[in-house]
């Protein structure tokens, strides 16, 4: 375990300053105040307050005074006239209620009765009685009844009235008629009441007429009075006239709201303070009021110390401001008095009243600047003590010179004013801020999206305050400055929270609720500084400054806890040192003190960081070190990840507090102890785990490297300029080579798992279904791959953060998607050759047949010149197997691409060692052995041919390879390759054997060849020519390549043994293919066309068959195109077989295969293959010719498969067609029957521009241009010549990219280098030539010779700087 994890950081000791056990105080913030007492305080507040209710205005009250009564207006129209409107057109629908309004109206009348009515006419207690004597009658149900039958106004109206006249009439007098206006009032109520039910259910619009006449009964009935809700003397009641009288003073306390105010702020009961007021109340008085302001007024005019004076203030100017402003407010003060009193205006000296100007207004007021806050309490008549309606002159009343008979000194100069205003001031406001916070009563501010909730000053509290700061003439910014300093006061013995705070300073500067928080707003009289008072401004600093040393250390001691799961909030602190500390221009801040805060602050934080990681290792790791795990760093490393970034989300928009990161604090500390643990604990548990011989779970380690890696890249983010203290993946690199170790021993097992449960069968739904591309291949590459992916991406996921080691996983992985490959493919190809090499059931017939039954049916079939050609049945499984490997091929490609296999070659590139210090010796070898053809092989059927293939064995009799089989053929030409892996020298057997359909295979012949790999140390090709022991030779091209731990080397490897199980198994359908090919394309089928039948010229020309033959008669067009018909329909069948199978890509792959094939079968039947000895083939005539260059064309057509509708190409494209040996047949036509001297004379010109070319090239130090493959024997065959042309190498083949582009240019090659194998291929049918093949022949060795030594010089040179290398060329 690491030291720093066990030893405790020591904080400097200046911190100590800044903490506190326990809860924190804030007493070193404290400044020094004048001592007032209790009772003082109390009396002088007291008494202000009393005066206050003195000097209000005085309350009024209004006295009624009754009215005389009116006479009677009486109605001069009787009922029955007023109803003449409805009663004259009884049967008009239009005047008669509507269905449902009698209900409606009850309702309506029901609400009157209960004094619901809103109109305030229907509320009289008359109009009510009168209404429940119609109610009863109306509901009497035989009167309803019948209304809601007729419907008639003029019953409903009648009935109304009869009833209000005999409720009217009850207990009146027969002389008194009183009651007859009073009829007419309430039943114009009712009529108005019929007409609010019509409009409020909408009946009135349907019924226009009923409404009209309904309005005109009402004005009617209303004649004499039009508005019955106007006057009270509606409805019988009386009327009269009110008179505004003063109402007394009753001097009692429940009166006087500013002496509750005190009594509740002291504590005292009401009868307490009514005592005392009782008690001074004849010293208390206006009078006494008025004297203080003169004598206050005395003071000021002797620039007495009981006033302010010059020296009080900074500036003249500000002080002859507050001097001419004093005056002022003084006048007004007076008139207030007097007008509360004006008894007092005959005791004033002088001549004339005050003068009041209408104009006059001075703009230093009473009350300019102070806060709105503070004065909108104080806004109205009713509750101000000196608020007078105009601004008043007061020079007119004379103070009378009086100057009391006392000194500066003499505390009883006033009877309101304290002798240090100030103190008392600032006492009673911090009496009323902490009343007002502990009134339970007192309800907070409304919290808005800006602002919390709090509890500040009570309307009545303000209200008192602004009386004393009146009476007591304290400036408005002194307020402000003492209020202020009582709440310092508060927030020091944390008797209020921070909102508080802000809250209180946003009250003083009078913030308006528009102005966002983040903008600083400052009230004028707060902005104007140069009016304050010396004292008020150095108050206002040591008010800053004791908030500021004690938010900051409310600041310290809340930083640490700011690694706590639930971090107190900072950000209160921050706003208010921000926003009323730091932005105030009355605070300087000290750099050194800020730094010095800094550093302690940084230390504390390093202190509460190694005591986190202290406990987080106690917690995740045990003390016993047998019982360590990676789970245990694993756990320790997400605790401190967890923290890490929790405390960059939580300072992630203010990373930075008073200039420490607190992360950077916790990274810096907590990331090297953890660093250097998980260092310790890792190494110790691999010592443990190799003593006790056991191993760590892989992917307990790669869940370790994950989080390391977290840790790493937290440390990166915050510590961009800091190295981790170790290498990770130094560390832990040996769990991804041991997983890497057991993929690679798995990887065999995946694939056979993979082919085990595959049926090979495309992936529809149904047989009848056709399959889509992407249905064609099975499951089992679909899941190799997904093995391959997932290995990769397991690395890949990891991120590993070296590149040199991820290159090399990729290597090591590379190689093991190459094995898995060659075992897929290896498989694949045994299973097809076996499906392919299947009998048919006339070969299973003959295999059960005796030896003699076989020898008798050959005879026989010889005899009868009978050739069975029967079509090939193929399996769908064959065609799936092929789809897979061409599927194979692209995934590989795809995945080559995702590896990115280019960039991690550079990168292993970049790192490698230089050149002399590398090893120089290669372990493992891979020859290319390419079997290339044989000729002049002897003949084991008894048809006089042969049909070989040849099998590659080692001296230990292992078979290596084995080609395809070539069917009647003493020249057959395989073209096969196949890759060898060796250590060292190895001897090769190449062994050509004749396939028998009945009995054992014969042996052709063998010849041997030992691959030593310092023989090739140029990692050039080279061509053997081997005798075989019997007769004839066999022509192999070897190459060696070292095998190279590189990755671009094993995609390549991979790509190519995909590549070649593809073309084997391409070749092996067209093999089946090709037997009907040469049987259709044959010398026999053309001689039957020419000389339809045998006769005794065909015999002659038998024997004569070097002799040219005497041309016959052509045949049609119809009958060389009906000679291939059958070859056509082969095809067709076999292609339509294949279509339902095969993908795209595989079917254009296998007739470009086939197309090959045809092309080598025309080939033969025009020329022999390349050798220096004459042949025994026939040149055919010109007749012959002609068709087999019509046969070619026909051909040619059938594979590129244009239709004729569209235009559009359906078979091989035209590029493909277009070969090299395409091309090489069509210039047979210009050189076929040349004589002999000419063809001759063109090979040697073609020669010399061949051997110029070379030379001209070797000057310029370039590549030399190929030359045809030697294809004679002699000694330069025996010892194997170098070929000047590369031949395919495993890096060409890394991607399907590369592998078309070399394609590409072996193609431009053989355009673009033109020779003369086919003129000599021509010659050997001419006897006459047999000479000059033998000079070309030696011609061409020395040729290849001197042009593989220019190679091989020119390789040691690049290699060795210049001198020849007997070793291997360096890696």
């Amino acid at each position: 375990m690491s030291t720093s994890s066990t030893q405790s950081k020591h904080i400097n000791g200046r911190i100590n300053s800044l903490q506190s056990n326990g809860h924190s105080s804030r007493d070193g913030s404290r400044p020094r105040k004048r001592i007032v007492s209790s009772n003082d305080a109390y009396l002088y507040a007291l008494r202000v307050a009393y005066l206050t209710y003195l000097l209000q205005p005085k309350a009024r009250r209004m006295q009624h005074t009754p009215a005389p009564q009116p006479p009677l207006q009486r109605s001069s129209t009787s009922i029955n006239d007023l109803m003449k409107d409805f009663s004259l057109i009884r049967d008009n629908k239009s005047t008669r209620f509507p269905h449902g309004f009698m209900s409606e109206l009850e309702k309506r009348l029901t609400g009157v009765l209960m004094g619901k009515e809103r109109k305030p006419e229907y509320n009289d207690a008359t109009v009510k009685r009168t209404f429940a004597a119609f109610f009863n009658a109306f509901t009497e149900q035989s009167f309803k009844k019948r209304m809601e039958k007729d419907r008639r106004v003029e019953d409903l109206v009648l009935i109304f009235f009869s009833n209000a006249t005999k409720e009217l009439q009850k207990g009146k007098s027969p002389a008194d008629d009183s009651w007859k206006l009073m009829a007419d009032r309430h039943l114009a109520l009712f009529v108005r009441l019929v007409g609010l039910v019509l409009r409020d259910n909408d009946w009135a619009r349907d019924r226009p007429e009923l409404a009209g006449r309904l309005a005109t009964l009402e004005s009617k009935l209303l004649a004499h009075d039009q508005d019955l809700s106007s006057t009270p003397t509606r409805n019988g009641a009386s009327s009269g006239t009110t008179v505004e009288v003063v109402v007394p003073l009753t001097y009692e306390v429940k009166d006087m709201p500013l002496v509750q105010v005190v009594a509740r702020m002291f504590g005292l009961t009401n009868a307490q303070v009514q005592s005392d007021i009782n008690k001074y109340r004849p010293v208390w008085t206006e009078k006494a009021a008025l004297q203080d302001l003169k004598s206050y007024q005395t003071y000021l005019n002797l620039n007495s110390r009981r006033t302010l004076r010059r020296d009080d203030f900074d500036l003249d100017e500000a002080y002859d401001n507050w001097r001419k402003a004093e005056a002022h407010d003084l006048s007004q003060m007076m008139l207030a008095i007097i007008q509360a009193n004006p008894e007092l205006a005959k005791s004033t000296p002088g001549s004339n009243l005050p003068q009041f100007h209408r104009q006059m207004s001075s703009p230093e007021s009473v009350n300019s600047g102070y806060p709105d806050a503070l004065l909108k309490m104080s806004d109205h008549p009713e509750r101000s003590s000196y608020v007078i309606e105009q601004p008043v002159d007061m020079t007119t009343i004379n103070s009378g010179n009086h100057c009391p008979g006392t000194s500066d000194s003499d505390d009883t100069a006033f009877t309101f004013i304290p002798p240090d205003a100030r103190s008392y001031y600032r006492f009673i406001v911090a009496e009323a801020f902490a009343h007002d916070l502990n009134d339970t009563a007192l309800q907070p501010s409304e919290a808005t999206t800006e602002t919390p909730a709090t509890k500040l000053l009570s309307k009545q509290s303000m209200e008192l305050l602004n009386e004393l700061g009146l009476r007591w003439r304290i400036p408005p910014i002194s307020r402000i400055i003492l209020f202020l300093d009582a709440v310092r006061e508060k927030f020091l013995d944390q008797d209020i929270t921070l909102d508080t705070l802000d809250a209180v300073f946003n009250f003083i500067k009078d913030q308006p609720s528009e102005v966002k928080k983040t903008q600083t707003f400052i009230n004028p009289l707060m902005s104007n500084r140069t009016k304050w008072l010396l004292a008020d401004t150095a108050l206002y600093q040591q008010i800053l400054s004791s908030l500021h040393e004690a938010l900051m250390r409310d600041l310290y001691n809340t930083m640490q806890q700011c690694y706590e799961s639930k971090a107190p909030n900072i950000g209160p602190i921050m706003y208010v040192l921000e926003h009323h500390i730091y932005q105030d221009p009355s605070f300087s801040k000290s750099p050194g003190e800020m730094d010095a805060f800094a550093g302690a602050l940084y230390e504390g934080l390093q202190q509460k960081s190694h005591a986190i990681y202290r406990s987080y290792l106690e917690q995740h790791v045990p003390q016993d070190q047998q019982s360590w795990e990676f789970f245990n760093v694993i756990e320790l490393g997400k605790a401190v990840t967890t923290l890490a970034q929790k405390i960059q989300k939580r300072y992630k928009k203010n990373r930075e507090v008073m200039g420490v990161n607190p992360l950077t604090a916790l990274v810096e500390t907590i990331l090297p102890l953890y660093a250097e643990d998980a260092q310790d604990i890792v190494t110790r548990i691999l010592e443990l785990a190799q003593i006790k011989e056991e191993e760590v779970p892989i992917e307990d380690g790669f869940q370790l490297y994950a989080e390391l890696t977290d840790i790493r890249r937290v440390h990166g983010e915050v510590l961009p300029n800091a190295p981790f203290p170790f290498s990770i993946e130094a560390t832990l690199a040996d769990f991804v080579w041991r997983w890497i170790a057991m993929t690679e021993s798995a990887i065999t097992d995946w694939v056979d798992q993979a082919i085990k449960q595959d049926n090979f069968r495309v992936r529809t739904d149904s047989p009848q279904q056709i399959p889509t591309e992407e249905q064609r291949h099975s499951v089992s590459v679909i899941d190799i791959f997904s093995s391959f992916n997932q290995a990769i991406d397991r690395i890949v996921q990891l991120n590993w953060d070296d590149d040199l080691q991820y290159a090399k996983f990729m290597t090591a992985l590379a190689k093991i998607v190459g094995t898995g490959i060659a075992r897929y493919c290896d498989v694949l190809e045994q299973r097809f050759s076996k499906e392919m090499d299947r009998l048919s059931p006339e070969q299973e017939l003959a295999a059960s047949q005796t030896k003699q039954e076989k020898w008798l049916q050959l005879a026989k079939d010889t005899w009868n010149n009978k050739e069975k050609i029967e079509p090939f049945q193929f399996f769908p499984e064959s065609f799936v197997k092929l789809n897979n490997i061409d599927f194979a091929a692209q995934q590989l490609d795809k995945l080559e691409h995702e590896v990115n296999v280019d960039a991690c070659a550079a990168v292993i590139q970049r790192h490698a060692l230089p050149v002399a210090q590398r090893q120089k010796k290669i372990n493992n070898y891979v020859f290319t052995i390419k079997i290339v053809e044989a000729e002049d092989l002897k003949a084991c059927d008894m048809n006089g041919s042969s049909d070989p293939y040849v099998v590659l064995g080692d001296e230990y009799q292992k078979r290596l390879a084995k080609t395809r089989i070539v069917y009647r053929n003493l020249n057959p030409r395989w073209d096969e390759s196949v890759d060898i892996t060796t250590q060292g020298p190895l001897n090769i057997i190449a062994t050509v054997w004749d396939w028998d359909a009945m009995g054992d295979h014969d042996c052709v012949g063998r010849a041997s060849l030992k691959l030593d790999p310092s023989h090739f140390g140029d990692f050039m090709p080279r061509e053997y020519w081997l005798d075989l022991d019997s007769q004839g030779r066999i022509l192999l091209r070897v190459s060696m390549e070292g095998e190279r731990d590189d990755i671009q080397f094993y995609f390549g490897k991979a790509f190519r043994t995909l590549k070649r199980t593809e073309r084997d198994m391409t070749r092996t359908i067209t093999d089946k293919l090709s037997a009907y090919i040469h049987y259709c394309l044959s010398r026999r089928t053309l001689r039957n066309l020419t000389s339809k039948g045998i006769s005794m010229s065909t015999v002659s020309n038998y024997f004569n068959r070097n002799r040219p033959q005497q041309p016959t008669q052509a045949p049609s067009e119809a009958e060389v195109a009906n000679a291939l018909k059958r070859l056509f329909a082969y095809f067709d069948d076999n292609f339509a077989i294949m279509n339902q199978t095969l993908t795209s890509t595989a079917m254009v792959m296998v007739m470009t295969r086939i197309w090959k094939e045809v092309l080598v079968t025309i080939e033969v039947l025009l020329v022999p293959p390349l050798s220096d000895k004459p042949s025994q083939q026939r040149q055919l005539n010109q007749q012959e010719l002609d068709i087999v260059f019509k046969w070619l064309q026909y051909l040619f057509d059938f594979f590129h498969a244009v239709d004729e509708e569209t235009g559009e190409a359906n078979g091989v494209p035209l590029g493909v067609l277009r070969s090299p040996k395409y091309f090489d047949i069509t210039t047979l036509n210009f050189f076929y029957f040349e004589p002999t001297d000419a063809l001759i004379r063109t090979s040697e010109r073609m020669a010399s521009a061949t051997a110029a070319r070379q030379q001209s090239q070797r000057n310029r130090l370039s590549a030399p241009a190929s030359l045809a493959s030697p294809a004679f024997g002699g000694a330069a065959g025996l010892v194997g010549l170098p070929s000047t042309r590369r031949s395919k190498s495993i890096m060409l083949s890394r991607n399907l990219g590369t592998m078309k582009k070399a394609k590409e240019e072996k193609w431009k090659e053989a355009q673009a280098d033109p020779n003369d194998d086919m003129i000599l291929r021509i010659l050997r049918m001419r006897p006459e030539a047999e000479r000059y093949l033998k000079d070309r022949s030696r011609q061409k060795e020395r040729l290849a010779a001197a042009a593989a030594a220019d190679m091989i010089v020119r390789q040691s040179l690049m290699a060795g700087g210049g001198r020849m290398m007997g070793n291997l060329p360096r890696r």
